[in-house]
């Protein structure tokens, strides 16, 4: 299954491709949006290109899943993704089977906008629907509140707290990381 285009009332989600790269440089430069992930320092442009070519091939590896570019009359608002969730093993990372992890990264100028969830919302509608996955599962740090938020506000209920172990602690990172989920069941039900 190829990575499907994906639509809002608002949003265009496409499948990240290479022109997105200049983008993906803007959001990682940011300190903002950077301030819960890398403690607000931009990545370095070689960095950024590295995870820009491992998320094109999230898809081609794992069909359906990948990253979204999402536009808002044509202008970049950010990037949204649905991608496999994977345990180590002896042999190597394994992909749970029927799972995802959603996440959305946005310039800060479209926040407070209800566009994180609006398009996370697509996202899940396509993993419940077009790849029949049994549960997605979000992450971020318990101390981002505005994200938890927008997890909650999907539908996505609150699993654990847990303890990452940081290189340079970024402040917050002593509350933990939270973990929100949804089943397919409870995503049909809603």
């Amino acid at each position: 299954m190829a990575q499907a285009t994906l639509t809002t009332s608002r949003l265009l989600l496409a499948p990240l491709a290479p022109e997105h790269l200049n983008h993906e440089i803007e959001l990682d430069s940011d300190p903002q949006v950077m301030r819960f992930l890398f403690n607000g320092h931009p990545r370095p442009r070689a960095d950024i290109v590295e995870s820009h070519h491992r998320r094109l091939a999230v898809p081609k590896e794992h069909p359906g899943l990948g990253y979204w570019a999402g536009h808002l009359d044509g202008a970049f608002v950010g990037w949204w993704l649905l991608q496999p969730i994977l345990d180590e093993s002896e042999a190597g990372p394994k992909a749970r089977p029927h799972e995802a992890e959603i996440g959305y990264r946005l310039l800060p100028r479209f926040w407070r906008q209800g566009l994180a969830g609006e398009g996370s919302i697509a996202l899940l509608r396509h993993a419940f629907a077009d790849l029949a996955l049994h549960r997605v599962m979000g992450q971020t740090m318990a101390v981002n509140e505005a994200s938890r938020a927008t997890l909650s506000r999907i539908g996505l209920v609150y699993v654990r707290t847990f303890h990452e172990k940081w290189d340079e602690p970024i402040p917050g990172a002593e509350h933990g990381e939270v973990e929100y989920a949804i089943t397919a069941e409870k995503w049909l039900a809603r």
